[in-house]
């Protein structure tokens, strides 16, 4: 085993003889569509760090795809679910009602932005969820078109894949898509044309979601815009927010409905409780999975009550749809964000990823772009001489890391960007020896890319 760190302990024999064995096993029984990012079988989770069958110990800087802003195994999340199992695991809403649903329903309509009135639906993944509120939309307007944007994730089921802006891999001769969906353009400011201010570039940004409304959907058409006020796979790409406010602000005048897909942006990972607070906009619906429930299934849609009233009795729903488990864990888990002020914390822990890699990028011209909101921040990875995007470099970077400690995700649509989803509740000191570990992982491989210094 590496002594040399206070957390992170991984042995020299990786992956060790019991994953070894059960990835024999995975290659037998489970698809090979079926994707894995690192070659990790866990044994145990608590807070930020992971426990594999082998005895290893990592810093998981991945949390689940960010499900796990409260951590592994919160303890006051373990509790409310055992203590739920111990009464009734599922009963079906649509069949026999249970308090639970009830009291997610009305903390999610205190929690999400906008002082109207609200209710909610509770599903059980983030897809899920995307397609009722589509559903929704279309009901309510009467209208069947959606806009969503490039480079945007919004799930892998039909409907999903057809808001969804990445061919590969998750449209790749999957086809044909839903028809009535629309792309946007989406800011990126990395690649913002030479001579445009910020500001310029906000505005130009606009007017092409405009003109898609002259020449691809008439106002008139269009039931909703969905958009990642913080895109995640998309590569933890922060817009202008006079680009949110705008296209939100076009809504309003064209009666379009506004949805935020915050399944990853949301329950404090940006710094605010819901992304969609920090652009001024109050969403006619939002979107929310993952970090949700520390890990349990379950999704929701909130929104104006007027709205989600739209569907007759019975037209929307799922028998394991608000399972009372994903209810109470979802109780639990804002009852701690609420009480350990993590979205505070959020801002911190972001600070200082973004301090650590602007620091790295004056001595590795490789990385592009340090970025991000609160706690959900990114690093791109660029061929200094040619701009072109470091997927491999990147590729190498995860592998690397995990052998060295760290799980970690890429992202982006060219996969040359790593991004950061460490729990909220990761000490400070574990925060930055997984940074030391990464930096560690960034030096060797920029020595062999020969791009280590201007």
């Amino acid at each position: 085993m590496d002594n040399k760190r206070k957390y992170v302990s991984v042995s020299a024999e990786f992956p060790g003889p019991k994953t070894k064995a059960l990835l024999e096993k995975r290659k037998q029984f489970v698809p090979r569509g079926v994707g894995n990012t690192t070659p990790v079988f866990v044994q145990k989770g608590q807070g930020a760090l992971v426990l594999d069958v082998d005895g290893n110990v990592f810093l998981d800087f991945a949390g689940a795809i960010g499900t796990l802003n409260a951590g592994h195994c919160p303890p006051e999340v373990v509790e409310a679910v055992q203590k739920q199992a111990e009464q009734y695991i599922h009963a079906s809403f649509h069949v026999a009602m249970y308090e639970p649903y009830i009291a997610l329903a009305e903390k999610l309509a205190s929690l999400t932005p906008g002082g109207f009135a609200k209710k909610t639906i509770l599903l059980s993944s983030g897809a899920e969820a995307v397609e009722n509120a589509v559903k929704i939309a279309r009901k309510y307007t009467g209208k069947p078109g959606i806009v969503s944007f490039t480079r945007g994730f919004h799930g892998r089921t039909l409907l999903g894949m057809s808001l969804t802006s990445k061919v590969k891999p998750y449209k790749f001769q999957m086809g044909p898509f839903a028809p009535a969906t629309y792309k946007a353009m989406y800011p990126y400011p990395l690649y913002r044309p030479e001579g445009m201010t910020e500001d310029q570039y906000a505005l130009f940004c606009v007017e092409q979601f405009e003109d898609l409304l002259l020449t691809e959907a008439a106002p008139e058409e269009l039931a909703a815009v969905i958009m990642e006020p913080v895109q995640g796979e998309g590569g933890f790409i922060v817009p202008p927010a006079a680009f949110v406010k705008g296209v939100y602000e076009i809504c309003r005048k064209n009666n379009i409905l506004f949805i935020a897909d915050e399944i990853q942006t949301g329950f404090g990972r940006t710094g605010t409780m819901f992304a969609s607070e920090q652009f001024g906009i109050e969403p006619d619906m939002i979107t929310m999975s993952k970090s949700l429930a520390a890990g349990v299934p379950i999704s929701a849609v909130t929104g104006r009550a007027e709205v989600m009233d739209a569907p007759n009795p019975g037209e929307i729903g799922g028998t394991y749809g608000g399972s009372p488990l994903g209810c109470v864990a979802a109780l639990a888990v804002i009852e701690k964000m609420e009480r350990e002020n993590l979205s505070a914390r959020a801002q911190r822990i972001g600070e200082i990823i973004r301090n650590h890699f602007k620091v790295m990028s004056t001595k590795f011209p490789i990385i592009a772009d340090v970025r991000g909101m609160g706690a959900m921040c990114a690093v791109e990875f660029l061929d200094p001489a040619t701009r072109k995007p470091l997927k491999e470099f990147v590729a190498n970077l995860v592998k690397k890391s995990y052998e060295s400690g760290v799980i970690l995700l890429s992202a982006g649509v060219h996969g040359n960007v790593i991004r950061f989803l460490t729990p909220l509740v990761i000490t400070y000191d574990q925060l930055e020896e997984g940074l030391d570990i990464i930096a560690e992982s960034i030096g060797g491989l920029a020595q062999n890319e020969s791009v280590m210094t201007h």
